[in-house]
């Protein structure tokens, strides 16, 4: 009888200490498949956010400053030659500055466009066509400021270059900034793969707790040990990592999409003054000509003041590394916490004794 009590007893010791060997292999996959996901996830966000704040942002604002300056500087030339301006000082001071700051944006634009081969190709060929547009202005703002039909032709041959439907400079620009807000938007959407990590990293973390939960309740019944410290706050930091970083990926996302519908009104800035530049071509007076410039100084500066409120929603703060760091730090103590816990009552009661 002796006997079979001592082998009823090593055979429930042997099988309590499989269990408790079981759940701990199960906490450490658990914490390292969750964790891995979690951070993964969460970076994906940051990166996005900096893609934006150092690549979006700049590259749909360019486009649109660089759109409105040339049909800026376009009209301010119309309004040079038909005030007279042209007969003395040619296309006018306002007229090339709009045109150097055209030349400044397309510059910055080869450097932070973000359609990639694609957008330096349009790019290549929108510097050529400005090329082709300043030679024909040119000579009609200033040499043939005496000669009305050659003037009338090259402005008509500067006009098209620049404005006509699908091969002009602007309409060009145009498709750029399309397949850029294309990208924006992806850049600023939770997309399924972002999604399934996050649902990978919960589920997993639900599960480690549960695990957990259950190691504390075997160490309870079976071992006859009191609540442990490590898996304890093991269980704590579950419930941060549950939470922190989801908050601040919560906090994210709602200035990337703020920011994102800021550059969608920049892009329509521009977009709506091409379509008004167009219905009002043939008839337009000196003051609506005048009106047009004003409304046209309003755009760029609407487009300046969205662009500079979306980079500074945008702005890298501190909590957003910092919670990065904070759960690779956690996520640590996740997979260390189970293995000194668990692993101090194995080797106490089972492993040196067995």
């Amino acid at each position: 009888m002796r006997f079979g009590r001592r082998s009823g007893r090593r055979a429930y010791r042997s099988r309590t200490r499989r269990l408790l060997e079981r759940h701990l292999a199960a906490m450490l996959v658990t914490a390292l498949v969750s964790m891995s996901a979690l951070l993964v996830s969460y970076r994906e966000v940051q990166i996005s956010a900096g893609e934006m704040r150092d690549r979006g942002a700049p590259a749909v604002q360019g486009v649109a400053a660089t759109q409105l300056a040339l049909l800026r500087a376009h009209k301010e030339a119309q309004v040079s030659v038909d005030s007279g301006i042209a007969d003395v000082v040619g296309a006018g001071a306002r007229y090339e500055n709009q045109l150097a700051a055209a030349d400044q944006g397309l510059s910055r634009l080869s450097d932070v466009q973000i359609d990639g081969d694609r957008g330096r190709g349009v790019l290549e060929t929108v510097n050529g066509l400005l090329t082709s547009y300043s030679s024909s202005i040119t000579p009609g703002a200033v040499k043939y400021v005496s000669d009305e039909p050659m003037q009338t032709e090259k402005f008509a041959e500067a006009e098209t270059l620049l404005t006509r439907r699908g091969t002009g400079v602007v309409p060009r620009l145009d498709v750029l900034q399309g397949h850029q807000m294309d990208r924006i938007d992806t850049l600023t959407s939770m997309s399924p793969l972002r999604w399934s990590g996050w649902a990978v990293a919960e589920l997993g973390l639900l599960a480690m707790a549960l695990i957990t939960l259950s190691a504390l309740w075997v160490l309870r019944t079976r071992c006859g040990h009191s609540l442990d410290l490590c898996l304890l706050v093991s269980l704590l930091a579950v419930v941060l990592l549950a939470t922190g970083p989801l908050i601040a990926t919560n906090k994210t996302q709602d200035q990337l999409a703020t920011a994102r519908d800021r550059l969608f009104r920049i892009e329509q800035q521009a977009h709506d003054q091409q379509d008004r530049d167009q219905q009002d071509h043939d008839q337009q007076t000196h003051d609506q000509q005048a009106r047009a410039l004003r409304v046209l100084a309003d755009a760029q500066q609407a487009v300046t003041d969205e662009s500079t409120k979306a980079r500074a929603g945008l702005a890298a703060e501190g909590w957003q590394s910092g919670t990065y760091y904070g759960a690779l730090a956690v996520g640590a103590l996740l997979v260390l916490l189970p293995a000194v816990g668990i692993g101090r009552h194995l080797n106490a009661d089972y492993w040196r004794t067995g």
